[in-house]
């Protein structure tokens, strides 16, 4: 048996890259993006191919295997592995060269493919195949499962763009695979001279025909290409260092012809017909997979077709043949970049968006719907015989009570499809198994191959032989042997596979649901069943992103898989599993990743299967420290609404101002409450919104009755925009009047209705809170508590029918989605969310015919995190375009979140999240440009960092009506 702590030794002695053993490493590693699980002992980051050497060598000495590793997203589990895990993505992620004339590149295995096209595109050159995954996946990684994508119909799969390779073998040859035998082993060239015969019958002639390895691509008459014959082995032969690929010429300009059938029969059988006319791309998915805002022609399924051409006129004009061409109900050509951008992300988020699916009685069935899983993801059949297939498959289904939903590839006659398996119980997984070996044979019944895109992992590898037939996988077997004789890399993948229903990554969740606060209602109240909507395609790794997306910040930040959404997701579902995270609620593994989470909740919209990583976080925050002291940050802010009140009613803003502006005071006061020493405290200000409300007196008008939200930050730290947001909804000819902070006596104006409503609201006193600082700091008993005392007090505004408008977005969203998630047993805290209104919400509803003042100017500025995740940022353009604000705020995460900015440790993440997108846009902004931050913490984070004022939208109209 092997010494671990000896391999630990001599890997740290052999390789310069970082090896890692540490629980977290292991648990970040066990899953990539399929049903599978394998625990590693540890993982190496080689800094080049010495080190993948050396690794190999140390491994090979010890008998343990050794799996390449690039961006996670394999959907069949050849990802993962039980002995070391080699992490491309730190260190050998580099494009190494591009030539522009020859049209190639040279390439490590950890580049992003989207760095290499952001490097070719400025020659007018991009990379061909480009996977959903575009984002994340690595070059490495899709040689390894030789990926295709979308554009694979113009041009190919990666084998077909592949010239070269470097390789280390499992022995540590190295060896530069290519044409002509170049790089071939020993061996390798007599067993293929003795098989001629059957490399030239067994393999069926298709575009998608990715399972197995491509050992035909060794005849003599296609090249003997050792490099092509690489592609699609899954890391089984050989570890890549280097790869020399081509690349195309990209059109300069598209246009993207939506096809819409009465139904995906419809779109299938009409598919293989486009292809004559050249097309780039022809994608099908059905109604099911589409959101109701799609922007899509009437029908039932779709073909996108794109059109390429030297002009955008030339790009119109094919896709405008290809429509005439086809049989439609409806069609819709698009030529803006940005709508086709929008059409494509509905295309790209499939992979995520078919994990859930609505209704169903799966045993796996939640709140939000079935759960549905990969498995058989990708299989391809002749683009012919795609319709023909695609009902077989759906009758194969109905037959076993199974559900899912077929997209992707048909013009390649390929189909992404997730299914509602399941994967929980011994019933579900037998009937999971039987399902997969009578797919398998309709598969080969219509002549095609068990993967068209992803590579077979553990998935399909054991059903080869029903494809191939014994003697092939035979065939295969000899040929790992002659790269690999020692069985060292990524056993248990395609050859003498492990069994498609073994290690399943469920199998060691708990069975019964896990005690918590939440009442997780899309989850059915499981926290496994949250935790297990990561199904690990990793759109939170994009290391950049554009336009009002968010997740994730702290992974751009950093780098580190710990810190993005699917990584907290794995550490959790270890958590949960209990055999690497051992310490259950009290892990410290789980409470360092989440420490640098922002609470920003993009992942709730961002990520296609709506993790809500924000929840989870403070979720495990009241575990970890019941019965425990707390770090001072979670007194100090968390508790931000009790202190800033005592300062109000003791008059103290004064005295406080002043001790923070001396430097030793400032200095010990952000020492005991845990606050970042590079951090100012803000000011307090003297008057207090209800003050001022209550001096100025009201409710004025006749018109309907708004109840405005005195939120904290409002309150105490910016009365200027309660101040401003009065100023604009009187206006708009809307009454204004506060929750249950009303002078008694006020004068009842207005019809009865409104008068009633009136004496109702003056009739109780008292503080109304969201609950946002407590939450966000997992302090969940204490928000429970102050959510009960707001709906006590808010009884009389829930008795009428005055809308709540909330002007902080962060206090808006923790009214509508975690106070009814947190208070899940009162249905008040459902009606309460009911009624709370942004801003610009309040105007569009209840002032429809009221003109904001025109200013006319840019924007730039941040669109706050929450406002994008949660409330939506839809009425705020429209009433930005009305008022002639041009433009958009910047996207991303100002970096400041709350309480997460200011906490000690957390500056330097802070900052860099600013630098992505927030401080560079106010930089660039032209000067006349309105500096628009709805967000106390943008504002806060924008003058602390930038120097610079932003101003809530409500200022900047009031500030237009006074002049």
């Amino acid at each position: 048996m092997t010494d671990h702590r000896e391999l630990l030794t001599g890997l740290r002695a052999a390789v310069r890259g970082e090896v890692d053993f540490t629980a977290t490493a292991r648990a970040l590693t066990t899953m990539d993006a399929s049903n599978y699980r394998r625990v590693p002992l540890g993982v190496v980051a080689p800094r080049d191919a010495d080190d993948v050497a050396a690794a190999l060598s140390v491994c090979r000495t010890y008998g343990v295997p050794v799996v390449p590793r690039g961006g996670g997203t394999s959907i069949a589990g050849q990802a993962t592995g039980t002995g070391v895990v080699l992490d491309f993505t730190r260190h050998m992620n580099r494009l190494l060269s591009l030539d522009p004339e020859a049209r190639t590149a040279v390439v490590q295995p950890g580049l992003v493919l989207d760095r290499l096209q952001e490097a070719a595109a400025p020659h007018g050159l991009r990379f061909g195949p480009d996977p959903s995954t575009h984002s994340r996946c690595t070059l490495g990684g899709m040689i390894g499962n030789n990926s295709c994508g979308s554009h694979s119909v113009a041009w190919g799969t990666t084998a077909d763009s592949v010239r070269e390779l470097a390789v280390v073998t499992p022995r540590g040859e190295r060896l530069r695979p290519g044409r002509g035998w170049a790089g071939a082993p020993a061996g390798l060239r007599d067993l293929v001279d003795g098989e001629l015969a059957r490399l030239r019958t067994a393999f069926p002639d298709l575009p998608r025909r990715i399972s197995g390895y491509a050992v035909d691509a060794l005849l003599p008459e296609k090249g003997a290409d050792v490099a092509r014959s690489l592609c699609g082995s899954e890391g089984t032969l050989g570890v890549l260092t280097e790869a020399v690929v081509d690349l195309v010429r990209a059109p300069r300009a598209r246009a993207l012809a939506v096809l819409a059938y009465a139904d995906e029969s419809g779109a299938a059988e009409a598919a293989a017909g486009l292809l004559e006319h050249g097309p780039l791309t022809v994608e099908g998915m059905a109604a099911d997979l589409v959101p109701p805002t799609a922007d899509l022609p009437r029908g039932g399924a779709w073909l996108f077709v794109e059109t390429g051409g030297d002009t955008e006129a030339e790009a119109r004009a094919r896709a405008e043949t290809i429509v005439r061409a086809a049989d439609v109900v409806d069609a819709l050509v698009v030529t803006d970049p940005a709508r086709q951008r929008a059409l494509w992300r509905v295309r790209e988020d499939a992979s995520g968006t078919a994990t859930r699916m609505p209704g169903g009685t799966s045993r796996t069935k939640s709140g939000g719907g079935t759960e549905a899983w990969p498995g058989w993801e990708d299989c391809a059949v002749p683009p012919a015989r795609l319709g023909a297939y695609l009902r077989d498959f759906r009758s194969l289904m109905a037959d076993h009570g199974l559900r899912g939903t077929p997209y992707g590839h048909f013009g390649d006659g390929c189909i992404h499809v997730r299914i509602d398996f399941d994967l929980l119980t011994g019933p579900g997984v037998a009937r999971f198994r039987r399902f997969s070996e009578e797919l398998a044979d309709l598969v080969v019944a219509h002549g095609g191959s068990l993967s068209g895109e992803h590579g077979d992992g553990q998935a399909r590898a054991e059903l080869l032989p029903r494809m191939y037939g014994a003697r092939t996988v035979a065939l295969f077997e000899r040929v790992k042997a002659v790269w690999d004789p020692d069985d060292l890399l990524n056993p248990g993948m395609l050859v003498r596979p492990a069994p498609l229903d073994a290690g399943l990554r469920f199998s060691v969740l708990p069975r019964e649901p896990v005690d918590v606060a939440f009442g997780y209602p899309a989850d059915g109240g499981d926290f496994s069943a949250a935790v297990r909507r990561c199904v690990g395609v990793a759109k939170c790794r994009t290391a950049s992103v554009s336009g009002p997306a968010v997740m994730c910040p702290s992974f751009r930040a950093t780098g580190e898989e710990q810190h993005s959404t699917r990584g907290r997701a794995r550490l959790l579902h270890e958590m949960l599993a209990g055999e690497l995270v051992t310490d259950g609620w009290r892990s410290t593994e789980v409470r360092d990743a989440l420490d640098l989470c922002l609470s920003c909740k993009g992942c709730r919209s961002d990520c296609p299967v709506e993790v809500d990583m924000a929840t989870y976080k403070a979720e495990f925050l009241h575990h970890h420290y019941a019965g425990r002291r707390r770090p001072a940050a979670h007194y100090a802010m968390g508790w931000l609404p009790v202190w800033l009140g005592w300062v109000a009613r003791t008059r103290a803003a004064g005295a406080v101002n002043a001790l923070a502006s001396v430097g030793p005071l400032a200095s010990a006061a952000k020492r005991l409450g845990g606050i970042a020493g590079e951090r100012e405290i803000p000011r307090v200000v003297g008057e207090t919104f209800t003050r001022w409300w209550r001096g100025r007196g009201g409710p004025f008008g006749e018109g309907e009755l708004v109840v405005l939200w005195p939120d904290t930050f409002t309150e105490h730290l910016s009365p200027s925009v309660g101040r401003a947001a009065v100023r604009v909804l009187e206006a708009a000819g809307l009454r204004v009047a506060l929750p249950p902070t009303l002078r008694p006596g006020s004068r009842p104006v207005g019809d009865a209705r409104s008068r009633s409503a009136l004496s109702l609201l003056t009739a109780r006193r008292g503080r109304v809170c969201c609950g946002l600082t407590y939450i966000s700091t997992g302090q969940l008993d204490r928000a429970r508590a102050v959510l009960r005392r707001t709906l006590d007090l808010l009884e009389p505004v829930l008795a009428t029918d005055a809308p709540l408008v909330v002007l902080e977005p962060s206090c808006a969203a923790a009214l509508r989605t975690d106070a009814p998630e947190l208070l899940h047993d009162d249905p008040r805290a459902a009606r309460l969310a009911a009624r709370v209104l942004t801003f610009a919400e309040t105007l569009e509803r209840h002032a429809p015919d009221w003109t904001p003042p025109v200013l006319n100017r840019p924007v730039t500025g941040q669109t706050h995190c929450h406002q994008h995740a949660v409330l939506g940022e839809a009425p705020d353009r429209r009433l930005r375009a009305a008022a002639g604000l041009t433009g958009e705020p910047a996207g991303g995460c100002c970096g400041l979140a709350g309480n997460f900015g200011f906490e000690r440790g957390h500056y330097e993440v802070s900052s860099a999240c600013a630098e992505d997108q927030l401080l560079p846009s106010v930089r660039e902004a032209p000067e006349d440009a309105v500096v628009l931050a709805d967000g106390f913490s943008c504002r806060t984070q924008l003058e602390q960092l930038a120097g610079v004022r932003g101003r809530h939208l409500a200022e900047v109209l009031a500030a237009a009506l006074e002049k």
